[in-house]
């Protein structure tokens, strides 16, 4: 099993986005793109486009080459969009790309209206294979509906998916460590690899109570899976990575971010934006000037990851 995690908060973007080949198989999970459009009332640096470009070209890439394709949400980090902003992709960049590929996403009864409607819009758009959720699709397994996050009356639904090859890999997209019968179901899974999407320590009103409870379920985590890799939400600041070098420290076994797991350097560029305006100004019009194809990044590609 090969496994490559493709956008992701520590490589610069946000999304949980991976590709896995087994064999034949080949699985891109999660295949979205996003910048926080606005943070602390400034948008997404010029570098921070440029590394998404990157990115976005990998996931088209990596479309064109898979069998299947999972769906954890409708979440614009996670899905292509019919009505994608600059920053995310755009359901037209894969529309026939791969007309053979089957993808897999929750079953209607757990899609809230907004994700219906995107639903709807994407198999209008996609040519591609939609299959109805089931348990189990050979080497796939796919959980039923988690919360996405902390588990409310009203809160919306992932899925989690689950591959078996000669290790077992497990993908658990936005659930943020905040619901305990969603973790035990982690472990029950038994995975060697795992690849989280961790608490969202940027969010002010993030409670006391459920920092705690993502502290306890991340340290259960550490020590059960093999490789434990948190990211997404929880890169979104600074303070995320205090917490997962802490988490190492505390559990005795190193926890990983996607760039530390990829082997390339931790870039949490969503976290220091601020600091990019400080250090490499931009002009007033060219957000503007880049959605109406008048600007481009040249000059922005500081942080282009290698390869």
């Amino acid at each position: 099993m090969k496994i490559d995690i493709i956008g992701a908060e520590s490589l610069g973007v946000r999304g949980l986005c991976c590709f896995v080949t087994v064999g034949e198989q080949k699985i891109l999970i999660d295949p979205g793109i996003a910048l926080g459009f606005l943070r602390n009332r400034q948008a997404p640096h010029p570098a921070q486009v440029a590394v998404g470009e990157v990115i976005r070209r990998k996931i088209i890439q990596a479309w064109g080459l898979a069998t299947d394709i999972v769906f954890s949400h409708f979440h614009g980090d996670h899905v292509p969009l019919v009505d994608a902003n600059p920053y995310q992709l755009d359901a037209a960049q894969v529309s026939n790309l791969n007309s053979r590929v089957r993808i897999w996403t929750k079953s209607p009864d757990f899609l809230t209206a907004k994700e219906r409607k995107r639903s709807a819009a994407l198999k209008e758009r996609l040519d591609a294979q939609w299959q109805d959720w089931t348990p189990e699709a050979g080497l796939l397994r796919f959980s039923v509906p988690v919360p996405h996050g902390e588990k409310t009356e009203r809160n919306e639904n992932v899925i989690m998916t689950r591959i078996e090859d000669d290790i077992v890999f497990v993908h658990t997209s936005d659930i943020q460590l905040l619901d305990d019968d969603t973790v035990d179901l982690v472990l029950e899974w038994q995975p060697d690899i795992l690849l989280v999407g961790g608490p969202p320590l940027y969010l002010g009103q993030l409670s006391l109570t459920l920092r705690n409870r993502a502290w306890k379920n991340a340290v259960r985590l550490a020590g059960s899976v093999d490789i434990l890799i948190l990211d997404h939400h929880l890169m979104r600041s600074l303070e995320g990575l205090q917490w997962l070098d802490r988490l190492s420290s505390e559990s005795g076994r190193r926890v990983f971010c996607a760039a530390d797991f990829m082997g390339v350097p931790r870039r949490l560029l969503e976290a220091e934006r601020k600091m990019l305006y400080e250090k490499i100004p931009v002009p007033l019009r060219w957000h503007q000037d880049y959605a109406e194809g008048k600007a481009d990044t040249k000059g922005y590609q500081t942080f282009l990851s290698p390869g």
